[in-house]
């Protein structure tokens, strides 16, 4: 009777979070106003043409291809959490598991309209498809961008339906809501063979997704490292680029942890040790990232090439100092300091490392791009001072915000419809240790 009332009290707790409350209300109408303001900006964009931006001639490249990359970076995530650690047995991971799957897909769903976002022409798009070269970095980047979120959506399902049937037999919904579910749960009755196909397709899904994702990443950097220009004519820029995936995507899983945890009650099943291990995962990452950033200055700074150099000068002492050395300190080399203290590995202070560390990524991209495009091999000479700088005008900082707010109300609507820690897990693992207990 016991285990009854615990396995009863586990569905109630995480099935709480299934609800439409006036915090939910405000939050999504202020998302939505929010959107509804920078689609505005978007339409000025639209309507105009591209110089209502920042964007010219020599840096044609800005905040808008930043945020791509950050948000193809973010999205691998979900490999990460459920994939690797899943395959090697890590079972403290579990209840982040669909968290981590949320936020993959929320972020490559969002990615192929960032990139849109920055075509002065985005009906020409379905060029792309039509003719496009399979020599091609876009073709090969859009292809593998479809390819994993539909990966990444199917990884969110196929071991979300035990849970569907749960939510069709004990949420308290219309009837309408109920049968949703309940077809969506594809006639779930916990049987042996199903859990055993669930078990066998998401390991498969699993392993897939590796390779998919990877992918993904590795073809964005191979935009920049096949382009003969000054801080991207690198060999490192594929598994650069991965690492500093891992990086963000754990990042951005810490913050919604936190957040979950705290407006979900769900203290009991993200606890402090959830916490405290996946701050040892940053830290791991990090120090991967770390020796990346390191080799890719030192070898540039050792060979000191004329415009290398030049490059080289302008981020360390020149107009991207203090964003360069700001990202790398306090992005980076202060987030690992501080989570070698166990103290720090505590939901707030890891909450306030996971912003610094999103934050920090963001501008990293932005460095990436933008100052290597300041200083092409020919030099800059009778334009006027705009061409020669680059600045985001407000415009086009409300069109890279929007989607932001789009992965924000993606999270917020899947955090709504479905339980936000995988329930039959947690009962399953209720099971065993009661069965270890006798």
């Amino acid at each position: 009777m016991a285990k009854n009332n615990t396995a009863d009290k586990i569905t109630s707790d995480l099935l709480r979070s299934i609800r439409l409350n006036w915090s939910f209300k405000i939050w999504f109408a202020f998302l939505g106003a929010a959107l509804l303001v920078c689609l505005g900006a978007y339409g000025l964009q639209l309507k105009n043409g591209m110089v209502v931006t920042g964007l010219g001639d020599y840096v044609s490249w800005g905040m808008y291809i930043s945020n791509f990359v950050f948000f193809v970076a973010t999205s691998l995530i979900g490999m990460l959490i459920s994939a690797v650690l899943g395959l090697s047995g890590q079972k403290w991971a579990a209840p982040l598991t669909r968290i981590a799957e949320i936020i993959a897909l929320a972020f490559a769903a969002v990615a192929g309209l960032v990139i849109v976002m920055d075509m002065g022409r985005p009906e020409r798009l379905l060029n792309v498809f039509i003719h496009g070269r399979i020599q091609s970095p876009i073709l090969w980047d859009v292809t593998v961008i479809t390819i994993y979120m539909v990966i990444s959506a199917l990884f969110l399902y196929i071991p979300l339906i035990p849970d569907l049937k749960i939510c069709s037999e004990k949420l308290d919904v219309p009837p309408f809501v109920k049968n949703i579910y309940k077809i969506l749960s594809l006639n779930w009755a916990g049987t042996s063979e199903q859990k055993k196909l669930i078990e066998q397709s998401t390991r498969v899904i699993a392993i897939f997704i590796i390779p998919v994702a990877l992918a993904i990443h590795t073809v964005t950097s191979w935009l920049f490292a096949n382009t003969s220009r000054v801080g991207w004519d690198s060999t490192i820029f594929g598994p650069y680029f991965v690492t500093g995936a891992f990086v963000s995507g754990t990042a951005a899983v810490i913050i919604a942890m936190y957040f979950f945890r705290k407006n979900y009650k769900l203290e009991d099943y993200i606890t402090e040790k959830h916490f405290d291990m996946i701050g040892k995962l940053l830290v791991l990452v990090s120090l991967v990232y770390l020796y990346f950033n390191l080799n890719e200055y030192m070898v540039a700074g050792y060979k000191m090439k004329e415009f290398e150099a030049i490059l080289i000068r302008d981020l360390f002492s020149g107009n991207h100092a203090v964003l360069f050395w700001s990202v790398q300190l306090f992005g980076l080399v202060l987030p690992i300091i501080l989570l070698l203290f166990k103290k720090m590995r505590k939901p707030l202070p890891m909450l306030v490392i996971g912003i610094m560390v999103l934050i920090g990524a963001w501008f990293k991209r932005f460095i990436i791009v933008v100052p290597t495009m300041e200083h092409p091999y020919l030099p800059i000479q009778n334009v006027p001072m705009n061409w020669k700088i680059y600045t985001p005008t407000l415009i086009e900082t409300l069109v890279t915000i929007a989607p932001m707010i789009m992965v924000l109300l993606i999270i917020t609507v899947l955090a709504k419809l479905v339980p936000i820690v995988p329930i039959s897990e947690t009962l399953e693992q209720l099971e065993t240790t009661e069965e270890n207990k006798k």
